[in-house]
Parts: structure tokens; sequence; C-alpha cells
């Protein structure tokens, strides 16, 4: 799926004081990335907080995203969780008009066996009436998908489209561009991995950094996929420090923190999730001068 190729953003869901959406701050947001060259847009994923979410604000939080995005780039929407039937229930209840995939992360808590998984991904896969990108993040779910796992569902499940790789394992990574269909993507899922990614057989990333800096973050991904990778160097190199304060004191934190920063959102987080602290939002305002 060549939309889903190049540079995504996984976008913030900005919240006003009061915790409620600040659907004001999301179009400034959008806008911004849109402007800075992204090629598509991931809402209501991890960095979208979108477990603190109801079902009536994810809704019109996608509501207000299609029509924010006016079809400018692709939206991709993230469904997932640890009940099965719950998310295939969501799915068929859900107005998807105007959506173009579906990031669905691994099943957490649960700690389910590979078949689980696949079983998992595979009824989510019937059901969808979209491409769905698998997401495999163990650090957050204590559930990693196998190399095995995740080849088996792309050759079995045509829905199934790609990957986003957040396990910072490169041997599992490799594994599965080795032997993944032609059509298969394998797209990264950590700012900090995305050029060796890339360099194995990537098709890109899924940024948290893009939030904040598109344009950068496009021009990184672009000549990493030209095989430019001197120019690639230079980007990360300039942007390494960037990327580690996105998670000195956790995700979203860290990105909400650039964004009030640069004033394109308020620095507003649903519990259990809090600001960063004093001393990495004066390390991100600094970072930021001298980036600028």
């Amino acid at each position: 799926m060549k939309k889903f190729r190049g540079t995504g953003v996984a976008v913030v869901t900005p919240f006003k004081n009061d915790l409620s959406i600040d659907f004001t701050a999301m179009g400034r947001v959008i806008n911004h990335v849109i402007k800075g060259g992204i090629n598509y847009i991931v809402a209501m994923g991890t960095t979208g907080e979108a477990s603190t979410l109801t079902k009536d604000e994810k809704q019109a939080l996608i509501s207000y995203v299609i029509e924010a995005i006016d079809s400018r780039v692709p939206l991709v929407i993230g469904i997932g969780g640890n009940n099965t039937q719950e998310i295939i229930n969501y799915i068929r209840q859900i107005d998807l008009d105007g959506v173009d995939g579906i990031l669905s992360v691994a099943p957490y808590y649960n700690k389910p066996s590979q078949r689980g998984i696949f079983q998992h991904f595979k009824a989510i896969a019937t059901c969808s009436p979209l491409p769905v990108i698998i997401y495999n993040v163990p650090g957050r779910t204590c559930c990693n998908i196998s190399s095995d796992t995740c080849l088996e569902l792309a050759h079995e499940c045509e829905n199934i489209i790609a990957v986003k790789e957040a396990s910072g394992d490169m041997a599992n990574i490799m594994r599965i561009i080795k032997g993944k269909p032609e059509n298969f993507q394998v797209i990264s899922g950590d700012d900090g991995m995305t050029i060796p990614i890339i360099a194995a057989g990537g098709s890109g990333v899924i940024s948290v950094l893009a939030n904040a800096f598109p344009a950068e973050c496009s021009e990184l991904v672009s000549h990493s996929l030209k095989y430019n990778f001197k120019s690639a160097r230079e980007i990360h190199f300039r942007f390494m420090e960037m990327i580690e304060l996105l998670f000195a004191d956790g995700n979203p934190s860290g990105i909400k923190a650039m964004l009030s920063v640069m004033n394109l959102c308020q620095n507003n987080l649903r519990l259990p999730l809090v600001p960063v602290n004093r001393t990495v939002y004066s390390r991100i305002q600094k970072a930021i001068e001298e980036i600028k």
C-alpha cells in the first residue's frame, strides 16, 4: 500500500485545561504536520492517548480529523485492545467513512501465546473493511509478535498490509523483511530506529517527533528511502537529543511538552499520564531553541 509509505505521524490528542478535547488545537497540529510534508496521519494511537478516550469522544475525534485533513493525506486510526470480540464489535459499529486504514496494537496484559496472537489479528482482519497495520510494541504490551507469527499473518491475511515495529529487535525485524510478501510493509515505530529499518528494507516510520518537526522527519525518511544515508544521518544526529527527550519522562508527555513550547497545544494529559518534570521541560525548551 503506497499510501502508507514514507512518513506517518502519530498525532497527539490535545486537551483543554478542563481535559476536554481541544479540537481547535487538533486542527493546528494537523495543518502543521501536513504543511511539513508528512505522508499520512495516525490518530488515536498510543501518542493520541486513545486509552483515555470514551467511544463518543473517539467518534467525534475521527469525524473532526477527517474534516480537518480534507482528503490532503490518508488517515489511519488506532483500534486495538485485549478483548478481540470487543474490537470486532467496535469496528462493525463505528463509522469508518473517510478512514484509510486501521492500526491495531498487540493484545496487552492477557499475555496470549503466539497462536492466540495470530488468531486475534486474523479475526480483526477478517471483519475489517479497511487495511490493517499490526503494531508490535512489547515494551508496552509485554506481548511480542514473533517474526514467524508476523510472517504467517502477512502471508495468510490479505487485509493485513503492514507491521509497525517498535520492538527494537533488529534481528526479528530483518527476519520479517526477508520473508515478507512483496506488498507487505515494515514500518518503524521508533524515531531512533528509522534509518536502520529503512536501510534493511523498511518502508518508513510512524513518528512521534513529526508532531513537532514534520519537515525534518519527512526529509530524513525521503533521504533514507533514496539510500542517501549521509544526508539522513546528518538530520538524525541533529535530532538525537530531541528524540531522547521525547521519552525521558514518558510518551506522549515529551511530545506534548514540545508542542506546548511551540504554542501548538497546551501541555495537558489525562491521568494516569502527567506532564514531564521541570528538568525535562527545561531541557526540551533549550533543545528547541538550539534546533531553531
